[in-house]
């Protein structure tokens, strides 16, 4: 069993992660079909439920892109559904310590490697021989989004059975600023693009995937420049917002000049 994400960094290739907050099986499916290398199925801060969730990797089923999914916590119940349900990678928010980290991975992988309970209800089913072989086959991203998160980045990216470091630069921003800078992406700030480097060094000094998520193509392919090997550019529901924004703009425009 493999995972097309670990090819491609293999053969020194980005990856291009795309992101689902919107909780419609058919959004997910226009996303999937867009050429994305990997989609993220958002529990966290998305608008819809498990139920919903699933519905939405199922129809990025048989497409080329991987599926991926960020859990609401670190929540051992939460991250093996997940992955019953067939997704590929597991990305965990608010991973502050290496003990944080290791109880992270523990519940990604079957024993010997962990402690993920038995029964891919869709895992079996969407990818034939589905067992400990996924072991080898998904990936974990520990989130690195607070000022505890960056202190321990050494000991977190040493963890074993952690493939990456993703970092969130909105709750990053809030937390090594204390609130004093609003949240955000593509962040300019030299102190926090100072942080966003040292977590990409840190990671690849480690041998793991350093990820970033970031809001236009320009900031991605700067963080390319920085050493990071995945890159989330945008999400449905804003390309949505954007999309549809500057078609009423146009318009109002042309009314106007009419």
């Amino acid at each position: 069993m493999e995972n097309p994400l670990k090819t491609l960094w293999a053969e020194g290739k980005p990856v291009l992660n795309g992101w689902c907050s919107i909780g419609s099986a058919h959004t997910a499916e226009i996303m999937a079909r867009q050429g994305y290398d990997s989609l993220t199925v958002d529990t966290q801060h998305g608008a819809f439920d498990y139920g919903a969730a699933l519905s939405m990797l199922q129809a990025m089923g048989g497409k080329k892109v991987v599926p991926l999914a960020r859990v609401p916590w670190l929540d051992a119940g939460a991250i093996m559904k997940l992955l019953d349900a067939g997704a590929m990678g597991i990305i965990c928010p608010m991973i502050n310590t290496a003990e944080d980290a290791a109880a992270f991975a523990s519940y990604l992988r079957y024993p010997p490697h962990g402690q993920r309970s038995f029964g891919p209800t869709r895992a079996g089913l969407a990818y034939p021989g589905y067992g400990v072989a996924a072991n080898d086959a998904v990936l974990g991203f520990a989130m690195i989004e607070t000022q505890a998160g960056l202190d321990n980045v050494e000991a977190i990216a040493a963890t074993p059975g952690i493939d990456g470091l993703y970092v969130g630069p909105a709750d990053l921003t809030l937390g090594l600023s204390q609130g004093a800078l609003p949240a955000g992406f593509d962040r300019d700030e030299p102190e926090i693009v100072a942080a966003i480097k040292r977590i990409a060094q840190v990671a690849l000094d480690a041998g793991k995937i350093p990820a970033l998520h970031c809001m236009s193509p320009e900031y991605a392919a700067k963080a390319l420049d920085w050493g990071f090997r995945m890159v989330t550019l945008n999400g449905d529901a804003r390309l949505l917002a954007a999309a549809s924004g500057a078609s009423v703009a146009a318009f109002r425009a042309l009314q106007n000049d009419a």
